[in-house]
């Protein structure tokens, strides 16, 4: 009893200390943005935080910063990002130029400058395509390393193709290599105690293996079909699960990879592939031409099925995108409350009275963000085996 006590006690301090840990990686990161003469901005903050970017965030201003790779008319470039001096620099690249301004990277002249076109109007105020009433120059220096489009205008320089590794890029090469080395240890410990009681990260992981297996795959899927969809199923499992405790651990970036909507895309695009080549007669039989219902009913109801066809994976896109995200942005939030209050300083105990509380409930959120971890992972391949499952029901007479 002792020992479980204990056990739970430190898992209790291990949390907190993490949550702690995030909320001092935030509340330095935001220190030290109020340095600066620009007033608290907490929207400005908060997406800061969580979208992607050319380096990985550590503390205050030190970051590690990632390979730029730009691919224009004049062939690739590449460079660190530290080059751009967190985009106060115009880095010039075989003979070309580029700034970055608000996460992304333009190519510039020499003295970063981008020039936009005002269409101008016919008679009856409509817009001329490809027509320019003027061009306006928009120096990136003199817009506080920012570039602001006039209103109504487009840009006509083109923007050069980024392929770089950014920091969810950077997350996806490493949760993919922990995988691999995870996976090849726990088939490796099958194979040299086979018959026998598993030990190590084998003993670990094994209880989850055998969730997806028993309480995912097989109930959705049957048990005749549910070996074909299993080594999916694990991956898809075990990559969301270690990505979203990957965003949870303070001082290495604050990844938010699946709260980016072109991983969930292609997540999501993969299941209707695998649901649509795994499709059998009676579930297109049903779809597209539903038995035993009234023509006029059918009608109505197969261009519904149709169209729930392309509904599910947006539905799964989403609601992994939407959950992660916003329990990052709580946790932001209530960081910004700190500064808010404090008003930098001129407010002091409001701040310190502010931040007890925002602390504390950041604990609270630090605990629920570690269930939405796995409860994210499970419903996603929990989603993902039903879809299998409705594709390679047989059907019942």
């Amino acid at each position: 009893m002792n020992k479980q006590l204990t056990s739970k006690l430190s898992n209790l301090i291990i949390t907190a200390f993490f949550a702690l840990a995030t909320a001092t990686a935030c509340a330095s990161d935001t220190a030290h943005a109020e340095g600066s003469d620009k007033p608290f901005n907490a929207g400005e903050m908060i997406v800061h935080h969580i979208a992607d970017a050319h380096d990985i965030h550590i503390i205050g201003p030190y970051s590690i910063p990632l390979p730029v790779i730009l691919k224009t008319d004049a062939g690739i470039h590449t460079f660190l990002s530290s080059k751009f001096h967190h985009g106060h620099n115009i880095v010039k690249s075989n003979e070309e130029y580029f700034v970055m301004a608000a996460g992304k990277i333009y190519q510039t002249d020499e003295h970063g400058t981008l020039t936009y076109c005002v269409p101008s109007m016919d008679g009856e105020g409509n817009t001329n395509e490809g027509k320019c009433a003027e061009t306006i120059e928009v120096n990136y220096l003199d817009a506080h390393h920012k570039f602001v489009a006039p209103e109504g205008s487009h840009l006509l320089n083109v923007r050069p193709f980024d392929m770089s590794i950014t920091k969810s890029v950077f997350g996806l090469l490493v949760v993919m290599v922990l995988m691999i080395f995870i996976f090849r240890a726990v088939a490796r410990g099958y194979k040299k105690k086979e018959g026998k009681a598993p030990s190590g990260i084998t003993n670990v992981l094994e209880p989850l293996i055998l969730f997806v297996r028993d309480e995912i795959a097989i109930p959705s899927i049957g048990k005749k079909h549910a070996g074909r969809f299993m080594p999916f199923l694990l991956t898809v499992f075990f990559f969301i699960w270690l990505c979203n405790i990957m965003g949870l651990i303070p001082f290495i970036g604050g990844f938010n990879i699946t709260g980016t909507l072109s991983v969930t895309l292609v997540l999501a695009t993969i299941v209707f592939i695998i649901t649509t080549v795994s499709a059998n007669k009676h579930y297109w039989g049903h779809i597209l031409w539903p038995p035993g219902v009234p023509l006029p009913i059918k009608l109505i109801l197969v261009p519904i099925e149709v169209v729930g066809i392309f509904l599910k994976p947006i539905v799964l896109m989403v609601r992994l995108t939407a959950n992660i995200t916003a329990g990052h942005i709580i946790i932001l939030a209530f960081v910004s409350l700190i500064f808010m209050f404090g008003e930098g300083g001129e407010a002091m105990g409001a701040g310190i009275g502010v931040g007890i509380g925002a602390t504390l409930f950041m604990i609270f959120m630090f605990f629920i963000e570690l269930l939405v971890a796995f409860l994210q992972a499970f419903v996603f391949t929990l989603l993902a085996a039903l879809y299998f499952g409705d594709a390679t029901h047989e059907a019942h007479h």
